[in-house]
């Protein structure tokens, strides 16, 4: 039988609400032997060889940070491009710098293209949100070159704009575009279902191996600098899965790679209802030591929140656009149908306030037709919702896993521009559903958000917008639910609570190491805590030299 290794540190933090703190946490086979101190672990200890390893004394130890909605391919895909967005963004190699004017957008992308060496070699820029850059559509696109494709991916990921050329190198056919409902080919958008048909012209660009291949090497150094030590990917494949399957399990089944994935299957392909069970069944099969499919579903409701494409119930939108489905309702009830009689955990991508009615009046017929308990239907995202619902969501049994990063960077840009102050000030309502007692994690969706669990933390407890004006303060959560949120709490999310998410006895030896404790942190200073590094399964993975 293997050794056994005690960890001691200044203080453990378990999120075991039976054995709050310790002192010393034994380990044996990637998995806990048992936490306490060493006086309570003296039983193990004098019947087992063992080793003390003393280097986090002076740490705080805490359970592996868990994102349960990150996407690495969508990481993949993006951290190669030219980040030119409204946030400073600190990327594993690069810091991205602010840039908040429609000119000085232009002024980079002009940049960018005169930097390039080869004139026909592809732009592809991501960041753009109108609100800060102004319009930028296929005319000042060709303004900027009318010769070299660029690609302009909206901050959201859900819609891209293209110039002339850009369409030109797709091989689109126009007569085409100009028939399809979420293409807009006067200006160059594709946006939405629109954007699947951009994609499926750009995989072999996306999905190059080297481009591919260097993109998760620099998702992988994000996931570790959060301090995570497990990850979900909701809704896989994220657009190819004979593409994306094998370069994700070549490149995380790695021995240097100290985190896991689970992965959460899309519901449904293009055209694809009644064969979608047997497809997303079909995934169960794949398992490999870091990478694995539960029993989870991912299916969408309305559209992306920072393309101001969710659904939104009256009074609508300032400017009287409106959002889109990325699901129309009645083929999302009849997916949400098959797989809620499947037994599924169904996860459903809800932005806006409409979206959400939507699925909750889906779970409610559900339940009606054939009652479950402990079902864990997921709303993802959460932006905008009303009081009531927040309370329907606790009467139907569903959970929420919330992306509360929207409130940092869109709140006040969405109070002065979009949707007015009382619902953007509102969004991610997380302090209703505290009180409600729903249980709720915290994400990234990464990169929508920052990979940073105690950033999202930080958010969720402090409510700062970008400006640092504190937003409905009423919705402020507590510190322990918001690192439950991103430990315990987000392991349910997964279905993964019995193997990870606290530190207890038979649990994966997963930890992340600070130098600071949380709860003897300032609320304003969470996020500025320093991570040293993680225990993945019982090894230590340093982050570097401090």
């Amino acid at each position: 039988m293997s050794e056994i290794t005690v960890y001691t540190a200044r203080k453990i933090r378990t999120m075991n609400p039976s054995m709050p703190e310790a002192t010393a946490v034994a380990v044996r086979d990637g998995r806990i032997v048992e936490a306490g101190s060493l006086e309570t672990l003296k039983p193990w200890l004098d019947a087992y060889p063992h080793k003390v390893d003393t280097r986090f004394e002076k740490h705080v130890l805490m359970p592996g940070f868990i994102d349960p909605h990150l996407h690495p391919s969508l990481g993949a895909i993006l951290l190669p491009c030219h980040f030119i967005t409204a946030m400073t963004w600190h990327l594993p190699d690069r810091v991205s710098p602010p840039v908040t004017s429609h000119e000085d957008y232009v002024a980079r992308l002009r940049e960018i293209e005169t930097s390039m060496a080869d004139p026909d070699e592809l732009l592809l820029t991501w960041g753009y949100h109108k609100i800060w850059h102004g319009i930028v559509d296929r005319t000042v696109l060709n303004d900027i070159s009318a010769t070299r494709p660029i690609i302009v991916w909206q901050r959201s990921f859900h819609e891209v704009i293209a110039n002339d050329a850009a369409i030109d190198w797709m091989k689109l056919d126009r007569a085409e575009l100009e028939r399809h409902p979420q293409i807009d080919l006067a200006s160059g958008r594709f946006f939405e279902t629109g954007l699947a048909v951009a994609t499926k012209s750009m995989n072999p660009y996306l999905f190059a191996p080297e481009r591919f291949g260097k993109g998760l090497e620099l998702v992988k150094k994000a996931i570790h600098f959060g301090g995570h030590t497990t990850i979900g990917e909701l809704a896989y494949p994220l657009i190819n899965d004979e593409l994306e399957w094998d370069i994700l399990a070549n490149t995380i089944e790695q021995d240097d790679v100290p985190f896991r994935m689970r992965l959460v299957p899309r519901g449904a392909g293009p055209g694809e209802t009644d064969k979608a069970v047997e497809r997303v069944n079909g995934f169960q099969s794949r398992k490999t030591h870091r990478l694995s499919f539960g029993n989870g579903v991912k299916l969408f409701s309305d559209g992306g929140f920072f393309a101001e494409l969710m659904q939104m119930q009256p009074p609508g939108f300032i400017d009287g656009h409106h959002g889109e489905w990325m699901t129309a309702p009645e083929r999302l009830e009849a997916l949400a149908r098959a797989f809620w009689n499947e037994g599924k955990q169904i996860h459903v991508h809800c932005t806006g306030d409409m979206g959400l009615e939507l699925a909750l009046a889906i779970l409610e017929k559900l339940q009606f037709e054939r009652p479950r308990f402990n079902h864990r239907f997921t709303i993802e995202h959460f932006g905008a919702s009303t009081p009531e619902q927040a309370r329907r969501i606790k009467d139907l049994g569903a959970i929420v896993s919330a992306n509360v990063y929207y409130l940092h960077e869109l709140g006040e840009a969405y109070w002065r521009q979009s949707i007015g102050y009382e619902r953007a000030s509102q969004m991610a309502r997380l302090g209703t559903l505290e009180s409600l007692g729903v249980t709720t994690a915290l994400h990234s969706d990464f990169t929508m958000a920052p990979a940073l669990p105690l950033n999202s933390a930080w958010v969720a407890v402090n409510r700062l917008s970008e400006s640092g004006t504190v937003l409905a303060p009423e919705e402020r959560i507590s510190l322990d639910s918001a690192m439950r949120a991103i430990t315990i709490d987000a392991a349910y999310m997964l279905g993964m609570e019995d193997e990870i998410g606290s530190i207890r006895a038979g649990k994966m030896a997963d930890f992340t190491v600070l130098e600071a404790d949380p709860w003897e942190t300032a609320p304003e200073d969470l996020k500025d805590i320093p991570i040293w590094g993680t225990v993945f399964e019982g090894e230590p993975f340093p982050l570097g030299e401090r």
